[in-house]
């Protein structure tokens, strides 16, 4: 068995996930997240450096600077958008990022204006029972079916603008968070502050423990995951190993778990790398941590977005596991722990392929197989042999 990573600070995973959900960072709002998550990385000790927009780009060093890796988790999460200011003085929404209405409803949020902060509720158009009856539960679940009412004085459209509420104001919804003594963390927005904590717990892990990585990481902190771009444009190094953190749902039909860490091995970009993941895999084993394995069917992640920016690397996936994805989100205190320790796991693991390092050029020698023993290349449907396909006897054709 490998050796053992220390146990991670749960309280300190804890506290830091508590700390990040009452920071509003829907995409595109996500300057204070930023200064928070630099601040815990100087309390570590790890540099890091900011994209224009945000991005955080950090070095946690090891004996060799490259090719290195990279792992990423983000900071931003979904949210709304000020779309129109109807007639009555209430707010029609749009979402950031990809969400139901039905999760929007009923929630307490904050306006972002250019002057301050004002309170609001997310409601149906038709929110009253006693004035609308069944009708309320015969209206579509769309954005173009809720409306925003501001805790303010205001009935009509005149009236909201003079508050400072405009078209394109950032809309942030209340986290709602509660952590039980039976160790379940229900809140909104777990995606993915639970696994930038989970992230920054096993990065002190690593510290702690007083062993150095076999090879550079980068961790990474992206601000725009939840619409699409996340990674993209952040790998300015040589990065050949890219480890996404992120959630996995848990539901009919999926086999990710609230108590252990899954592995995805695909989602809906395509398969992750082969090795990277399986590597992953073998490391929860020898750790002897939970995981899973799952495949994702509506999902995107950092990785993917790194991925479809160009880079030539391996890419995996992991994530803790949780219920009620991008509504409001329930996970337990393992899969969170799970998650760490294969963090620190693979951080102080050696590189997948030492030939990695450089192109195989002109040369198979040392190129990778998936297929390693004569079992796997046994197939229940026979090839026939190729000379027979060809229509003249094998003696001859040797001729």
């Amino acid at each position: 068995m490998s050796k053992k990573i220390p146990e991670p600070d749960l309280n300190y995973l804890q506290r830091v996930l508590l700390e990040m959900l009452a920071i509003p960072s829907p995409t595109g709002f996500t300057d204070t997240i930023v200064r928070y998550v630099a601040e815990r990385l100087n309390e570590l000790g790890i540099p890091f450096e900011l994209t224009r927009r945000g991005t955080i780009r950090a070095t946690l060093k090891g004996r060799r600077d490259s090719p290195d890796r990279a792992i990423a988790a983000h900071l931003d999460t979904i949210g709304a958008i000020v779309r129109e200011i109807h007639d009555s003085g209430r707010l029609g929404l749009s979402p950031v990022g990809c969400w139901s209405s039905r999760f929007a409803e009923g929630s307490r949020v904050s306006i972002f204006t250019d002057t301050g902060v004002i309170r609001g509720s997310v409601l149906p158009l038709l929110a009253s029972g006693h004035a609308f009856n069944t009708a309320v539960d015969e209206m579509p679940i769309s954005w173009d079916h809720v409306e925003l009412r501001v805790d303010a004085y205001t009935y009509s459209r005149a009236q909201t603008c003079a508050l400072g509420i405009n078209v394109g104001d950032f809309v942030a919804f209340d986290p709602m968070p509660e952590f039980t003594e039976s160790g379940y963390i229900s809140a909104r927005h777990l995606d993915d502050k639970a696994g930038v904590a989970a992230l920054l717990t096993a990065l002190r892990m690593v510290l702690e423990s007083g062993q150095e990585p076999p090879i550079d990481c980068h961790p990474l902190f992206t601000i725009t995951e939840e619409t699409g771009s996340g990674a993209a444009g952040a790998l300015p190094w040589d990065v050949s190993e890219f480890v996404g953190i992120d959630i996995a749902p848990t539901a009919k039909g999926q086999e990710s778990h609230e108590h252990a860490v899954t592995v995805a091995l695909q989602d809906s970009g395509g398969p992750y790398d082969f090795h990277l993941s399986r590597h992953l895999l073998k490391l929860a084993c020898n750790q002897e941590i939970p995981v899973r394995r799952d495949l994702f069917r509506y999902y995107h992640s950092d990785a993917q977005s790194a991925i479809a920016a160009g880079h030539d690397i391996r890419t995996a996936l992991l994530a803790f596991g949780c219920d009620a994805t991008h509504g409001y989100e329930r996970t337990h205190i393992d899969s969170l722990a799970a998650l760490s320790r294969l963090i620190s796991a693979y951080l102080l693991s050696p590189p997948v392929f030492d030939s990695d390092a450089h192109d195989h050029k002109g040369s198979l020698d040392d190129f990778s197989h998936q297929l390693e023993h004569d079992t796997q290349m046994e197939n229940d449907t026979r090839v026939p042999a190729v000379d027979s396909l060809l229509g003249r006897p094998a003696d001859e054709q040797q001729e």
